[in-house]
């Protein structure tokens, strides 16, 4: 039987947790952050962070041993690589040189991690090209590659991720970023319906900013970050009520006066549409084969209509709510909420998947 484990999503304005046991979510939890805990992606006060956790888990009567944490977007660096087939020892060796361009400081300071990706089968033979056999070149096995999702974050990241967790009762046995995340999901889904969809976009639609995750099948193919999020929307209600952005922000999410639909707000959901629609105009660039038609959307702006409206007005695409990509999604009270808590406890899930280990061939 799958053990439980706790999947936890830290936030700037949200704390989630998600208690899962293989596919299935037992229960779920919520609460506000404390202003400044959160900071450029790192926790600023451990003590305090576990602190509210363990609060978190009691008041809800959550109970769990295990946790899996999603890695902040800020402070981790992802990237698809492809590298000649070897041992573990030599790509555990070889890895740190594929992120000389993103880290600094010395290499200890940092973690390196990979999942290796999966090849189609059609993939692996490849016949010799016609200017191979018109010019008489001798036919060589090509050297065999292996690809590669590869992950860095600062050491002291996770050690003070561990320290929290500890605080709250809880060992860490899985960290990892929010691609991960929606990797295991897309698994997940293609698994239960029987079949993979050529491309997804998922919308996480957050409180500092809005990030565009693309999907070939389940490989990621790249993240677009907009730079706006919620706190634009807090800022106006706050400018038009009057009140602090905290306050704004609660009008916001329970469409205090109707406040969602005031011109001010309509507007910058007309911007934000319009941030959109050039992310996704930049990707068909890029991707001229690309027949990207959907996007699925989480986060808390994934509750506000009339932004969902303007989206579906100004974009050819068809929007899907979060639930559609969690197992069992339907019975997750604000699913939206907790895609990536739930998401991150499907990586233990994923290790048992099918994939070829560095050092031999598939």
């Amino acid at each position: 039987m799958a053990k439980k484990i706790l999947g936890v999503d830290i936030g700037y304005d949200q704390l989630k947790l998600a208690l899962c046991q293989g596919r299935r979510v037992l229960k779920t939890a919520v609460v506000s952050m404390p202003e400044n805990l959160l900071r450029e992606g790192q926790v600023t006060s451990p003590e305090a962070m576990g602190e509210l956790i363990r609060r978190t888990m009691k008041e809800n009567k959550i109970h769990a041993n295990l946790a899996a944490l999603v890695l902040p977007n800020e402070a981790v660096y992802v990237k698809n690589v492809e590298m000649p087939e070897m041992t573990i020892d030599q790509l555990v060796y070889n890895l740190p040189f594929e992120f000389n361009d993103y880290i600094t400081g010395e290499v200890r300071d940092y973690v390196f991690d990979y999942a290796v990706i999966p090849s189609d089968e059609e993939e692996d033979i490849e016949a010799p090209s016609s200017t191979q056999e018109e010019d008489g070149f001798e036919d060589k096995e090509a050297v065999p590659t292996m690809e590669l999702l590869a992950v860095s974050t600062r050491r002291e990241l996770i050690e003070n991720a561990q320290f929290f967790l500890r605080k709250a009762g809880l060992k860490l046995k899985i960290a990892a970023p929010a691609v991960c995340s929606f990797i295991s999901l897309i698994r997940a889904r293609s698994e239960s319906l029987y079949q993979v969809s050529d491309e997804f976009c998922i919308l996480d639609m957050g409180y500092s900013s809005f990030r565009m995750y693309m999907f070939k099948k389940d490989r990621h193919v790249a993240t677009r970050i907009l730079d706006i999020g919620l706190s634009n929307l807090n800022n106006v209600l706050a400018d038009l009520f009057g009140v602090d952005v905290h306050l704004a922000h609660t009008y916001l999410m329970s469409n205090y006066e109707n406040c969602q639909y005031r011109e001010e707000c309509m507007s910058s959901y007309e911007n934000i549409a319009v941030e959109l629609m050039r992310a996704l105009n930049f990707y068909h660039f890029s991707n001229p084969d690309s027949t990207l038609s959907n996007m699925w959307l989480c986060g808390g702006g994934a509750v506000i209509k009339p932004l969902r409206d303007t989206i579906v007005d100004m974009l050819d695409i068809d929007l899907h709510r979060a639930e559609e990509l969690v197992p069992e999604g339907n019975n997750v009270e604000e699913c939206y909420s907790f895609v990536q808590a739930i998401g991150v406890t499907l990586q233990e899930n994923a290790k048992t998947g099918k994939t070829r280990r560095p050092g031999g061939r598939k």
